[in-house]
């Protein structure tokens, strides 16, 4: 066993940290399941098999279930029991409509405006994208793709939208997973527009940046939705 589980196992038999840290620990467990697509939409879950898997009790897997369950991930009936959940094509497009706000004023506020860290922090970004190219690197393409549209919040520096910001790409994460496995080009392909994006950032120029990332958004929509029905 190794020491992250030894230390999982001694709290769950009363040894370690409180029960507040399990159930955490817990829920970020699964949610990086379900975000990394361990578990496909419409599979069942096992509260006993969780537990067993996380060496803890039922009881913060529970907890951690009830959570994400409020936050969309799953649903829990007595009929059906624990299913994951796949969004619908309406709840899509409604993120979709979110982002579009949220992002295109973001990017037209923060362009010109960035710190020499900050304007650093992007062209990494940008750096570590064209370094996957050609690869279909889908776990990092998703991750760097999720840190691009997530830096400009932090720029911004509008704790609200930030927090909006995370809780929407959580619930695309799965989605847009799926895409790149399906069109790995699209990960080469999203590079090229985040490169254009960055920049109208840098060079300051609020309204082509705000133009290009809802062309971004639009154009990652429709992988989103074709996939869905290719489903």
């Amino acid at each position: 066993m190794s020491s992250e589980n030894g230390s999982v196992a001694s709290v769950a038999n009363g040894r370690g940290a409180p029960r507040g840290l399990l159930k955490e620990h817990a829920y970020e467990e699964i949610k990086r399941r379900l975000l990394r697509a361990d578990y496909p939409p419409g599979s069942f879950l096992s509260e006993r098999q969780l537990a067993e898997d996380l060496g803890m009790s039922k009881t913060p897997v529970k907890a951690a279930l009830e959570r994400l369950e409020h936050e969309g991930f799953i649903t829990v009936s007595p009929q059906q029991g624990i299913v994951v959940r796949e969004m619908a094509l309406a709840e899509i497009a409604d993120v979709y409509q979110i982002r579009l706000a949220l992002e295109g004023y973001t990017v037209r506020v923060v362009a010109g405006k960035l710190k020499p860290d900050q304007a650093v922090a992007l062209r990494d970004n940008l750096a570590a994208q064209a370094a996957i190219l050609g690869r279909g690197d889908v776990e990092t393409g998703v991750r760097l793709d999720a840190r691009f549209h997530l830096l400009f919040a932090e720029f911004l520096g509008n704790q609200e939208i930030l927090r909006v910001s995370h809780a929407l790409r959580d619930k695309m994460q799965r989605v847009i997973t799926a895409v790149f496995r399906i069109n790995p080009g699209r990960i080469d392909s999203s590079y090229v527009e985040h490169k254009a994006i960055a920049e109208a950032v840098l060079g300051g120029d609020g309204a082509e940046a705000a133009r290009l990332i809802e062309h971004h958004l639009a154009v990652g929509k429709q992988y989103l939705l074709s996939t869905r029905h290719e489903g």
